[in-house]
């Protein structure tokens, strides 16, 4: 059953069509990922989903109901939540105040700052709750500045995670670590995402992350939609294969 649909979504800057009449299907609890060269236009769409930009023209749709003229508030409070390739951390504040300011601003609690969550017992549960899900227990009291790389990227999805999202997008969760930490960051937020029944989309550039975990791989190219498919379906498919490497991908 869809979660989210994009009827004949347009967005042009000049003369480039960033989404050139892009319809876009997202099936509750799938893990989908999204996939492309630079400038195909996937960060457009996201943008557009998310209500950092708006459309020229076209239609979202949430659960059916209209919101392509809704706020960024708004869509955060219907269930739609990202995180950005650029992690986006408060470095002055504990890895725990992090996640609990996620919490508070989700509530809509005000927030002393002075003892964040000390005397709120919900808010510190469940905080400690979702940094537990994400294997950050014991970096509670670190500041987000003093995390490795890779801890900092699960914190980033934390933080987005603690907003209960329904639809989760996910810019390039991997970028800029190891190869093994790819795998323990997917590991994790793939196995957290789909145990809370959170439907995710992620951007990715790395194919073996893309075909490792993803159910449906969609691929983006000057705006329009290549290809859609299971991984194996992606993987075949000669056009997709020609773009993205320039030659078949290895079986």
């Amino acid at each position: 059953m869809a979660l989210l649909k994009t009827v004949n979504l347009r967005k042009q800057f000049g003369e480039t069509r960033a989404c050139d009449g892009v319809n876009f299907v997202v099936n509750k609890g799938e893990f989908l990922s999204l996939v492309g060269s630079n400038g195909a236009g996937k960060t457009t769409l996201v943008n557009l989903i998310s209500a950092h930009l708006q459309p020229d023209s076209g239609q979202i749709l949430f659960d059916d109901r209209d919101i392509t003229f809704t706020t960024v508030t708004d869509r955060i409070k219907a269930g739609i939540v990202r995180s950005f390739q650029i992690v986006n951390l408060f470095d002055g504040l504990s890895v725990f105040d992090n996640v609990a300011l996620s919490i508070f601003s989700r509530d809509g609690k005000a927030v002393q700052m002075a003892a964040l969550a000390d005397h709120d017992y919900d808010v510190r549960r469940e905080a400690i709750e979702v940094l537990g899900e994400f294997g950050l227990t014991n970096k509670i009291e670190v500041p987000a500045g003093g995390l490795a790389q890779g801890e900092r990227k699960l914190l980033d999805v934390a933080v987005a995670y603690a907003l209960r999202p329904r639809l989760l997008f996910l810019d390039e969760p991997t970028s800029g670590v190891s190869t093994h930490e790819k795998a323990q960051i997917m590991d994790t937020v793939s196995s957290v995402v789909r145990r809370g029944m959170v439907t995710a989309v992620v951007i990715e550039h790395d194919m073996d992350v893309v075909f490792r975990y993803s159910d449906r791989i969609v691929m983006m190219h000057e705006g329009s939609f290549l290809a859609d498919g299971t991984p194996d379906e992606i993987r075949a498919n000669k056009g997709v294969a020609s773009i993205l490497l320039g030659a078949p991908l290895a079986s």
